[in-house]
């Protein structure tokens, strides 16, 4: 004989009620999905079980390759849970359309000209992006919830480490900005309109200062995986001489899967505030060197040159961030620490090296040395 409870085998509720409908997905919109941030939160607001949308720049050439591994064809609806859609941060309509069309819970803008060096060569650009594309987002943002009422929609800024620039550390939400470069001005300014928009517009707004964050997926021009891309090559034979400019500069490098955590956290929390994430170690770039080259048995003397080209017009001495209130009032804490990340980069391109040597042994492709 059946029990009570056997019922909800057919869809009922042991009172004989329809059950409740399953909670809608949370929706998220990014900005800068393809980047190496972009993609590990990618992953993991889609293992939380979001949808996640994701704003790309049109281009000639595909640049999807960090998400290529989760992306499902739109076509297969039911299963696709991340679609992607043509915007720019220098295009105000596109990102009000797109947030009107997505009507996403949380808005994350992580897009930029990233690179400190790259600014210097175009600041106008940089300057576009990264501090008044961050104003246009905000305004969708804003004007979508003035015509719609909506009171759930929550936005992170991707802040930097590069704000505090001159100001010697230890850096914290307290620690005065004085940026030393066109980008770190730009992610200031985008700092502030975030702070501006929480207090007038009572906006749900959030930055994010993060540290040096690295991975396998960082770009091969910023100076970690710039570093561990030779190692891998140097050790196959596909490449002799690695050139850097400042060896001294000191920065508090983590690990970006363990950043983005941090952003989703702090849009959970009932109170938008700004948060700095770091490890609170710091290590020069030739610590980095130590132990990129001294994990394959290399010692990178022999290999590294300095190139007065590599050296910016105004350096960056030393960043090391106070996370103490990240630690206390999310609950964050960095998993990976800096050996680890070390290793962690170095074997992924060891293995990519590898890869790469067979095809240049196989005629496919040459052996290029770094300009």
């Amino acid at each position: 004989m059946a029990s009570e409870t056997d019922t909800t085998r057919s869809g009922s509720t042991p009172n004989g009620s329809a059950p409740d409908p399953p909670e809608p997905r949370k929706v998220a919109l990014i900005t800068g999905i393809t980047g190496q941030d972009g993609s590990y939160l990618t992953e993991f607001l889609l293992n939380k079980g979001y949808d996640v949308h994701g704003l790309i720049r049109r281009s000639s050439n595909f640049n999807t390759q960090r998400i290529n591994h989760i992306y499902i064809d739109p076509h297969n609806a039911h299963k696709a849970r991340m679609k992607l859609h043509y915007a720019d941060l220098t295009d105000a309509s596109s990102l009000r359309r797109w947030i009107d069309t997505i009507a996403p819970n949380e808005v994350y803008n992580l897009a930029a000209q990233s690179h400190v060096a790259v600014s210097f060569e175009i600041p106008d650009y940089t300057a576009d992006v990264v501090a008044t594309g961050a104003l246009r987002l905000l305004e969708a943002v804003r004007s979508h919830i003035a015509a719609t009422g909506r009171t759930d929609i929550k936005y992170y800024q991707a802040g930097s480490s590069e704000m505090f620039g001159a100001t010697p550390p230890p850096q914290s939400e307290t620690t005065p900005f004085h940026p030393r470069s066109p980008y770190a001005v730009s992610k200031c300014a985008a700092h502030w309109y975030t702070v501006n928009y929480r207090e007038a517009y009572g906006l749900f707004a959030c930055n994010g200062i993060l540290f040096n964050h690295e991975s396998p997926k960082r770009g091969e021009n910023f100076v970690t995986r710039k570093i561990t891309r030779a190692v891998g090559r140097i050790k196959v034979g596909l490449q002799s001489k690695l050139f850097l400019g400042n060896l001294q500069a000191s920065r508090d490098w983590g690990f970006a899967g363990d950043y983005v955590e941090a952003m989703w956290m702090m849009l959970q929390q009932e109170k938008p505030d700004d948060y700095v994430v770091a490890t609170e170690e710091s290590h020069t770039v030739e610590e980095f060197l130590e132990a990129s080259f001294g994990y394959v048995g290399l010692n990178w003397r022999d290999h590294v040159l300095i190139d007065k080209r590599y050296l910016r017009p105004s350096e960056v001495d030393n960043l090391k961030g106070d996370a103490t209130k990240a630690k206390k009032e999310l609950g964050w804490k960095p998993k990976v620490g800096f050996q680890q990340l070390v290793k962690m980069m170095v074997d992924e391109d060891v293995e990519l090296a590898k890869r790469e040597k067979v095809l240049v042994d196989a005629g496919y492709m040459d052996a290029q040395q770094q300009p």
